[in-house]
């Protein structure tokens, strides 16, 4: 009796995408992620390719607002993730589930000023939930599930998920775990608003969208 052969940390990355529910997703193709690429049409994901990154990840945002679940869109390293930029400080500021998955220099050429190489977590952590960076192919299912729960949970928002080349094409055996679903985490008031978040116990600590009453001076709130 054989055993079931192994994947590759692409394939996995695929499989945790789909497992979530990801149908559709937006990029400019790049040789930085064409491992995913290729995976993307067996698993039943339809892959709309755009000319600049910024159009790709707005559309992912619209995608995101038309069908209540994170939009994914698909970049290169450096100018690729900072051309998308834009679009991730904009789903940030509207509260709007994207997750944007950025295909990285190889972990070997880290910090050494290697071509289009950018400090991700350094553009994003300002304007994203969470900026995560996967360094060992074992683990691309597990940050995959975190990122997009991040992204669509507590107050929605962008999360950036950063996968070196190199590790795209790394084998990942049977034994180590699939995707999971991560909670949501929980509800995270962003100060920089002037009208206050709260949460109702009643829907189990789901974030409340403000309901500002401009006539009166008190705040109400309804649940999203």
């Amino acid at each position: 009796m054989t055993g079931q052969a192994p994947t590759t940390a692409s394939g996995r990355l695929v499989a945790t995408l789909r497992a979530h529910g990801v149908d559709r997703i937006f990029c400019v193709p790049g040789e930085s992620f064409l491992p995913v690429l290729d995976g993307l049409a067996d698993a039943g994901i339809d892959l709309v390719t755009c000319r600049h990154e910024g159009g790709a990840a707005f559309m992912a945002l619209a995608d995101a607002k038309l069908t209540g679940q994170p939009g994914v869109v698909l970049v290169n390293r450096g100018p690729g993730a900072t051309n998308a930029a834009i679009a991730v400080h904009s789903a940030d500021l509207d509260a709007t589930g994207l997750l944007l998955v950025v295909g990285d220099v190889h972990t070997g050429e880290r910090g050494r000023r290697s071509f289009q190489e950018l400090d991700h977590r350094a553009a994003f952590a300002g304007m994203s939930r969470g900026v995560f960076t996967v360094e060992h192919p074992h683990h691309v299912a597990e940050f995959t599930s975190r990122a997009f729960a991040a992204a669509r949970g507590g107050v929605p928002g962008p999360a950036v998920l950063v996968v070196p080349e190199d590790v795209l094409t790394e084998s990942v055996p049977p034994s180590v775990g699939g995707h999971r679903r991560w909670p949501n985490p929980p509800c995270r008031p962003p100060t920089r608003w002037p009208a206050p978040w709260l949460c109702c116990p009643a829907a189990s600590g789901r974030c409340c969208s403000p309901a500002v009453d401009w006539t009166a001076p008190t705040v109400g709130t309804h649940c999203g």
